[in-house]
């Protein structure tokens, strides 16, 4: 879809695209019409690359002391798509050193050849001319070029002196899910030794609340099964996902499993691509999906459709919940949600009688202020059906970026460390003999061990922990530093109090490939606001994931082993580089790879060895079984891709002729939990909590971490509810040193496994000796065997329950559906709710504001934008920002398509958009993407970039306008559902 206007000729008018890239292009290339352009971009030159940029690419090597390419050598390497959780392999073809082509990979089991336009322009992205070149500092509003030394002594020199003078809370570290595993690990030991647990990344403003309410439904926070694993599911129903365009090469799998007869639901406030291709288009209010999925369970329940045995098996209080949804009958559940109960109960009953069924959902359940609600409502509809542990079945939740379920898993997380283990005084010492550093010097970082025990502040709430009264704050002094290392800050809620708490910064670093949004920002005046005359403001060149080596999670928890494919462009350094280099300056360079080994990286200069790296993950990361994908082992599966059969991953049986591996019964990227050392072999675990397996082929059953009974009730599985070929036939805690010996099996351990494994658990035994014997000796599960929980008592809310936005136009609901009592200390910040949602009542804003406002992805565009936008073949495809507005609603403002309009919110901002007037949306609703910056309330930002380092395609920010509301368990945004006005703009 392209918002440019046709003349009567049918031929385009001049457009916003082509100035915006003639500016853009004006300093590397002459002036061109689009045949040159197209030319010297590449287009038809088959297996070369266009002279522009080869020559380009030649003078960044120069200006590195790189000699000239030459010698005609031609390599293939393999990598993953850096653009969404689907996990694409791509064969780079590289000559002399230059990144050629590209192919898909057909022998993937899981794109099976098959690129959605972000994948097919990778190549730039790599290559890309847009990007920033060398380090550079905001001198008088403009960037001026530095080298690194000056750069990193200036940085680590104010981030001590602000660590002396405010402590090392005062400094918060955005890192990224575009980080690879190891790059994500070491950011959270660096944040660790820097002496704070103020770290975050994009994770929280996605998917945050899934982590959180699958994690505390039945043990682990993520996906349950695969995206290939849907063709053996008989219905799928999508709710909050638009995959077509937001995982486009997951739609594989799902109409494969079409053209065998699977039927699709898809519930979405939007009539999405997605839903073009569904069965069932269900049309729901933004917000209202636990009255919707409430009204399908009380239909599940009033015919018996539910699985009986399964729920008094595996299940904890699912009682409690029957009692909730039989409140929620057809006529509250249409008033709520907007279905009326024939269409309600048409998809209650093919997701029963066409079982398994599967329930998929992305960002539309996620991002709400009762997102951790909505996500176990969707879990809830799962047990209930016994749908969860079985092929076909599932909870399967597509996360955003190429690493963010990784990240989650061992990066930069203000709550845990790496593996979910939390900041108790026991996760501390567990990762501290790890990394072969002493706890007490640990210790002696931090402001003090109960600082070092408590959770840092949220991406989501940086700009709060700069602005709020300092009394109000649980830590001693507000944030002065603020480091973005790979995140973009259109991506957050609120953008108008973001330029405020940027401007009041001491210190802002940029660390990125592309500058992101942030560099604009901070450049940027405002009328009436007042920059910090002490600030400075650094921009360092990271390279992309194409020019280091290193392991990436797909959304289904398989591991891909990428190679380096080129080497780092122009300045840049590998985000390992720059982190072992600033951690020598800031005092803990040795600390930070005492037990990792140091190799030569770009020009000589050492850097962390990423395979070494992932031995350290691999060696600490026990609780989610990421210890049993060595890099060989990984390494072995990207060779042999053909092996892996595309329903099931599993290998169909050879072994690698590099290392000789046996691959046979792996399942491909040995999804976690891997459990146990590498030379156990386990094969990875392709479908969560499947009892029919042994665990040792995979199998499972739920997670014993929530104790043996509650209030009188046994938590624990019931007798005949075990994994195949368990020696224990009922339910099981997990295991220790002390359960081993009762039950008579601490001797099936050696000499060397019960020495490493006195006192400890399953978790923290670094020899693997407890997992082994459990899963190898006894096929039980370390983790033990206990019921999923229906009910969740340490919830705000127990029983899911339905509660209405802070912004919404229907104040009539948010009177019969509250939202929560404000909040203090949350997160170390108070978070407003009841106050928020009664003054809105109140001030009658669903009056002024009668459009909810909603956003979401475009399959041109990937997060905040920077990097995707400034690929010139994906910049052509989308070429504006804009609004979707129902015909009716666009008639009523005398709105036509293709104009601009300005939509405004209750924050005061004003951002000008072009109008998409489609019956997509409702009446009452509106969507705009989120992957735009550049704009701000109209005015273009261009002059406020770097130079040369300004993305093609620039536009307005949905965040901008966007207002306050977090969730009450994980402080995830609220970005789904707010309220607008949308009017004609006039010159």
């Amino acid at each position: 879809m392209l918002l440019t206007r046709k003349g009567q000729s049918g031929q385009r008018s001049p457009n916003r695209f082509t100035s915006s890239l003639s500016e853009s292009l004006s300093r590397a290339l002459p002036t061109m019409d689009r045949r040159t352009f197209l030319k010297r971009s590449g287009i038809g030159i088959g297996a070369g690359i266009a002279a522009s940029q080869l020559n380009l690419i030649q003078q960044a090597k120069a200006a590195d002391g790189a000699k000239a390419a030459g010698g005609g050598k031609i390599e293939v390497k393999r990598t993953v798509c850096t653009h969404c959780s689907v996990g694409c392999a791509v064969d780079a073809v590289v000559e002399n050193g230059v990144w050629v082509r590209q192919e898909p990979v057909f022998d993937s089991p899981i794109n099976l050849g098959a690129h959605c336009a972000k994948g097919a322009a990778l190549r730039e992205h790599g290559h890309g001319e847009y990007r920033l070149k060398y380090p550079m500092k905001l001198v008088n509003g403009k960037y001026q070029r530095i080298s690194w030394d000056v750069a990193l002594n200036e940085i680590s020199a104010k981030l001590l002196d602000i660590k002396k003078a405010s402590g090392p809370d005062s400094v918060f570290f955005v890192g990224s899910s575009k980080h690879n595993n190891e790059q994500s690990a070491l950011l959270r030991k660096f944040v660790s030794f820097f002496g704070t647990n103020n770290t975050d990344h994009q994770a929280r403003i996605c998917h945050s609340t899934t982590v959180a309410g699958v994690a505390n439904t039945w043990g682990y926070g993520a996906m349950t099964n695969s995206y290939n694993d849907m063709q053996n599911s008989k219905a799928v129903m999508y709710i909050g996902s638009n995959a077509a365009e937001a995982h486009p090469v997951s739609m594989l799998h799902m109409l494969h499993a079409k053209e065998t007869g699977t039927k699709m639901i898809v519930v979405d406030p939007r009539y999405t691509r997605t839903a073009a291709k569904a069965d069932q288009y269900v049309r729901i209010r933004s917000g209202s999906d636990i009255p919707y999925l409430y009204g399908m369970l009380y239909h599940i329940f009033k015919n018996g459709w539910e699985d009986k045995r399964y729920i008094n098996d595996r299940v904890y209080g699912m009682d409690k919940v029957r009692e909730e949804v039989m409140k929620w009958t057809p006529d509250k559940v249409e008033e709520a949600c907007g279905v009326p109960e024939a269409e309600v109960f048409k998809a209650a009953e093919t997701m029963a009688k066409n079982r398994p069924s599967s329930l998929v959902w992305c960002m539309g359940q996620t991002q709400h202020s009762i997102g951790n609600a909505i996500v176990r409502a969707s879990c809830i509809v799962q047990l209930a059906l016994g749908n969860i542990g079985v092929a076909g079945g599932g909870a399967n939740i597509f996360r955003g970026h190429d690493n963010v379920q990784g990240a989650t898993d061992v990066g930069p997380n203000p709550d845990s460390l790496p593996g979910y283990y939390g900041l108790a005084t026991g996760s501390w010492k567990h990762w501290a003999t790890v990394w072969g550093v002493d706890y007490e010097w640990i210790k002696k970082q931090f402001a003090s061990q109960a600082m070092m025990e408590k959770s840092g502040t949220t991406v989501s709430r940086w700009v709060d922990a700069v602005m709020e009264k300092n009394e109000l704050i649980d830590q001693d002094h507000n944030v002065k530093a603020v480091l973005f290392w790979g995140h973009a800050p259109n991506s957050q809620t609120r953008g108008l109090d973001m330029k405020k708490a940027l401007d009041k910064l001491d210190m802002l670093v940029v660390i990125d490939p592309y500058p992101s949004a942030t560099a604009a920002m901070a450049a940027m005046k405002v009328d009436g606001q007042e920059l910090n005359p002490n600030r400075a403001v650094y921009l360092l060149p990271a390279a992309t994931q194409f020019e280091t080596s290193g392991s990436v999670t797909a959304s289904n928890r398989s591991l891909q082993w990428r190679e380096k494919v080129i080497e780092p462009l122009f300045e840049s350094r590998t985000d390992h580089m720059i982190m072992y280099q600033l951690a020598e300056k800031l005092g803990f360079g040795k600390e930070l790879v005492a037990k990792i080994k140091l190799v030569p990286g770009k020009s000589g200069m050492m850097e962390p060895e990423p395979e070494d790296m992932l031995r350290e993950i691999n060696r600490g990361t026990w609780t989610i079984g990421y210890t049993g994908q060595s890099p060989e082992r990984l390494k072995a599966h990207m060779r042999n891709m053909q092996l892996f059969d595309v329903k099931t991953l599993r290998c169909k049986g050879g072994k690698d002729p590099v290392s000789g591996y046996d691959m046979t019964g792996d399942y491909f990227g040995l999804p976690w939990p891997c459990y146990g050392t590498p030379e156990m072999k386990h094969p990875g675990s392709h479908i969560l909590y499947n009892t029919n397996q042994h665990v040792m082929d995979g199998g499972g059953n739920f997670r014993a971490n929530f104790g043996v009974e509650r209030e009188g009730v046994n938590l624990l599985a019931e007798d005949g509810s075990h994994s195949a070929g368990s020696d224990i036939t009922t339910g099981y805690p997990e295991f220790d040193h002390v359960l081993l010996k009762k039950l008579g099996w601490w001797d099936d351990l050696t000499e060397a496994e019960k020495k490493a494994a006195e006192g400890k658990n399953w978790k923290t035994d670094l020899s693997g000796g407890i997992q082994r014997v459990c899963m190898k000796v006894h096929g039980v599960h370390p983790f033990g065997n206990a019921k999923a929980r229906a009910l969740v008592w340490n919830f705000p809310d127990p029983v899911p329950l339905h509660r209405e936005p802070l912004y919404g136009t229907r104040a009539d609901l948010m009177v019969k559906y509250p939202t929560h009592d404000d909040k203090k200390g949350f997160w170390r910040l108070p978070t407003l709710y009841k106050s928020v949602q009664e003054k809105n009542i109140e001030a009658k804003l669903h009056e002024k504001f009668p459009i909810i406002l909603t956003s979401g992805r475009l399959v041109e565009y990937e997060g905040g934008g920077e990097e995707t936008r400034s690929n010139p073949w994906l910049a052509e495809l989308q070429q504006d920002n804009f609004v979707e507005i129902n015909p009716t609603a666009a008639a009523d403002r005398g709105i036509r398509n293709g104009e601009y309009v300005i939509v405004s919110t209750p924050t005061g901002a004003r951002i000008k958009v072009k109008a998409l007037v489609t019956p997509r949306v409702g009446p009452d609703t509106a969507f705009i993407p989120f992957h735009f910056s550049g704009w701000w309330q109209g005015k273009d930002m261009l002059e406020f970039y770097p130079e040369g380092a300004a993305p093609v395609v620039r536009g307005e920010a949905v965040n901008t306008a966007t207002t306050y509301g977090y969730d009450s368990v994980t402080m995830m945004q609220e970005t789904k559902t707010t309220i607008c006005n949308i009017e004609r703009f006039t010159a």
